[in-house]
């Protein structure tokens, strides 16, 4: 028994030599190849990379590298900042590998054909890299792959049909790429696939209704492509469906009735299409719907009163589309709703008192509809509330006082309505009040100095009602407002300054038009606005805590036209002081507001002569000065302005030559029409200013001279050739006329004769000065 025990330890021993040694063999021959792959990358300096070296133990002291039984079996160098390609990767030389994990790197190249070398690979993620071309049909050799992901590449071309004999792929994301064609029928027997990612790409074509078949789905993303056609009903079969993303398509028909079969499905975003038809009611089977996204398509009818049964929902879009009807009570069922999105449809009726029950509700827009009635005051109970936009409907009566102590509220819209009454006094300390649009109502009194309190408030529009106050200066104190609105209202008296020494210091449109503004414009404000001296090419904008679906909007005169400018504080600069009672001068501290795009200073009583500082406004687009009393030359500084597409001074006092500009040569007459005194292109054709106009008049004068010049030496030799003959004649002529005592006729040529001398003389004095002077010039 001794010497058998002896013999088999022996033999253990002798294998287990062997099967080490054979072991070592195979992993030093793995790692040559991969350090001939690591010689390609075009940093060689790559402090992770830095552990492979051949003196070191591959399986256990190179980073990312894992072995099993001695040979490679995972390779994981992601975000390893790694600058190379897969040319000379050793696809051949690591037949164990299972897992090649090279993600968030710069690999660029195409994948080369020989991946199919990889047949026992299970895991390839080659996610995030600069990888171009097609996928290789030679992928659909790895029978035993599972994950399959090249997310955001730069891949082209379609998906191979091969891909279709991954049967044992459980995630295939291809996301991000630019891969074109339809999407291959044969996905449809990846029986075994969890994930299909195929969003943000180029595919054109219908959603091949093989898709049905795969009962293992759970995700489907095939959002931002070019699909076309209806969506097929198949996809009612997907069980375990829980989300599904088919936005941004070019998809029709309506949404099958079969998708309300999807019972674990929590998101449903089929937005930005061209879907029609009525909303489902089967929808309101989907008892784990959390997102229901439908905006922005041609879906139509009302709103189906079984969306109330979602108790599970927390958004709900539906904006932009052609839903009517009234919006159903039973959507006050939704308790864990935060986001509801029913803007620019046709809806009627009145906005629902229950809506006040849904105590979580932050979102609520309902813009762009037929809503009537009055605001209820139940909505005052939503003390999350944060945008509120009920604009463009036909809502009436009084806004309810308690809307003011809605702290958390950031967003008040109720422009374009026929609210009435006065605005809510009781704006409170803390506020979070940034943007409040009362435009275009039918508000009376005085604006409520509790807004001194909205700390946040950058936007305030309370244009065209029927507001009577003087002018508030104390808003000035409010160190973010960007945006002040108050035209068309019956505001009165002068704008005196409050003496704080800093006023309004943001902001950048301010529109008191329509009013009645007296005394001079004023100059103290124009000294405080600091941002408008400043030209600011990334201004921010506020994100109303990250919410990108509410973008303020005002109208602004520009051009002499309106103009409903969106995304209003990133960019655009206006002031616009027209239409009030303003006197005195124009000044010069303008052109220190550098930053103006518009300026309009039209319909006033203004006097005296237009600043050359106004020079300085190097990106005004828009200024009207029409209808003043403004007096003097338009000053040369102006004839600079490249930006300038709009010049309006008619219908004031101007007088001298018009300037001349590359952006003044584009306007037409009716922009100094109603100022006599003007001279100069367009208005007239010629003026001491205009160089061009000097040389042709002085080419025309000494054209005048050669003409007199030749018909005065005709004339005289036509006299001297008929001296001898008509002498007679002539003094006959003179006898008879002097004895009837008739010189009138004489009297008439000589006084003609005279004429034309006396003309000569001053055309050619003229012709000399012009000569002198453009000698001069040049």
């Amino acid at each position: 028994m001794m010497m058998v025990s002896s013999k088999t330890f022996s033999s253990l021993q002798f294998f287990t030599l062997f099967y080490l040694f054979i072991v070592a063999f195979a992993s030093t021959e793995e790692a040559i190849a991969l350090l001939k792959w690591k010689a390609t990358f075009k940093n060689q300096n790559n402090s992770l990379l830095a552990s492979w070296m051949p003196s070191s133990n591959t399986c256990e002291d190179w980073y990312g590298v894992v072995c099993f039984n001695g040979r490679v079996n995972k390779l994981n160098i992601t975000n390893s900042s790694v600058i190379g390609n897969l040319y000379a990767f050793p696809f051949s030389s690591l037949p164990f590998l299972e897992n090649l994990n090279l993600n968030m790197n710069n690999f660029s190249g195409t994948i080369p054909p020989e991946i199919s070398n990889l047949t026992n690979l299970v895991s390839l993620d080659l996610n995030i890299n600069q990888i171009l071309g097609t996928i290789p049909p030679q992928i659909g050799s790895l029978a035993k792959l599972q994950i399959l992901h090249i997310f955001d590449n730069h891949l082209n071309g379609s998906i191979p049909e091969e891909i279709g004999y991954l049967r044992s792929l459980t995630k295939l994301s291809l996301g991000m790429n630019f891969l074109t064609g339809s999407i291959p029928a044969s996905l449809g027997n990846l029986s075994n696939l969890s994930f299909l990612y195929l969003y943000d790409n180029h595919f054109s074509g219908s959603i091949p209704q093989e898709i049905g078949y795969l009962r293992s789905l759970t995700i489907l993303h095939l959002g931002n492509n070019s699909l076309t056609g209806s969506i097929p009903a198949s996809l009612g079969n997907l069980s375990n469906l829980s989300f599904l993303y088919l936005y941004n398509n070019h998809l029709s028909g309506s949404i099958p009735e079969e998708i309300g079969h999807l019972r674990s499905l929590s998101i449903l975003h089929m937005s930005q299409n061209s879907l029609n038809g009525s909303i489902p009611s089967s929808l309101g089977n989907l008892s784990n719907l959390s997102f229901l996204y439908l905006y922005y398509n041609h879906l139509s009818g009302s709103i189906p009163e079984e969306i109330g049964y979602l108790r599970s929902l927390t958004k709900l879009a539906l904006g932009v589309n052609f839903l009517d009807g009234s919006i159903p009570a039973s959507l006050a069922n939704l308790n864990n709703l935060t986001y509801m999105f029913l803007n620019d449809n046709n809806l009627t009726g009145k906005v629902p008192r229950c809506l006040g029950n849904i105590s979580g509700l932050q979102l609520l827009m309902m813009s762009h509809n037929n809503l009537s009635g009055e605001l209820p005051s139940s909505i005052s109970n939503l003390t999350s509330l944060q945008i509120l936009d009920l604009g463009r409907n036909n809502l009436e009566g009084v806004i309810p006082q308690c809307f003011g102590n809605i702290s958390s509220l950031q967003v008040f819209d109720m422009q374009n309505n026929k609210l009435s009454g006065s605005l809510p006094t009781n704006f409170s300390i803390g506020s979070s009040l940034i943007s409040l649009n009362l435009h275009g109502n039918e508000l009376e009194g005085e604006i409520p100095r509790s807004l001194a309190n909205c700390k946040k408030l950058q936007v305030l529009d309370l244009g065209d009602n029927h507001l009577n106050d003087t002018f508030p200066m104390w808003l000035g104190t409010l160190p973010e407002l960007r945006v002040l609105r108050l035209t068309s209202n019956k505001l009165h008296g002068p704008i005196r300054s409050s003496g704080a020494e800093i006023m309004f210091p943001d902001l950048r449109i301010i529109d008191l038009s329509n009013n009645d503004f007296s005394k001079n414009l004023p100059t103290s404000l124009f000294q405080h606005l600091k941002g408008m001296r400043t030209i600011d090419q990334i201004m921010k904008v506020p994100s109303y805590e990250g919410n990108r679906n509410y973008q303020d909007s005002v109208v602004v005169v520009s051009k002499g036209l309106k103009h409903e400018v969106v995304r209003i504080l990133s960019l655009y600069t206006v002031i616009d002081l027209s239409n009030n009672k303003f006197e005195g001068h124009i000044p010069c501290v303008l052109g220190d507001l550098i930053a103006i795009r518009v300026l309009n200073l039209s319909h006033n009583g203004l006097q005296g002569h237009i600043p050359p500082s106004l020079g300085s406004l190097s990106v005004v687009e828009s200024l009207d000065l029409s209808f003043n009393q403004l007096s003097g030359e338009i000053p040369q500084q102006i004839a600079a302005l490249m930006s300038l597409e709009f010049l309006n001074l008619s219908h004031n006092y101007l007088q001298g030559c018009i300037p001349q500009g590359p952006q003044f040569h584009t306007f037409e007459g009716n922009s100094y029409e109603g100022n006599d005194g003007l001279r100069g292109f367009p208005v007239s054709k010629g003026c001491g200013n205009d160089h061009v106009s000097e040389i042709n008049y002085t080419v025309s004068a000494l054209e005048d001279q050669e003409r007199n010049s030749e018909f005065f030496n005709d004339f005289w030799k036509a006299a001297l050739m008929g001296y001898g003959s008509g002498l007679c004649i002539g003094l006959s002529i003179i006898y008879f006329m002097i004895s009837t005592g008739n010189m009138k006729w004489l009297a008439r040529i000589i006084e003609e004769l005279e004429h034309q001398i006396v003309m000569r003389r001053r055309k050619k004095r003229q012709s000399q000065r012009n000569y002198r002077r453009r000698d001069n010039r040049f």
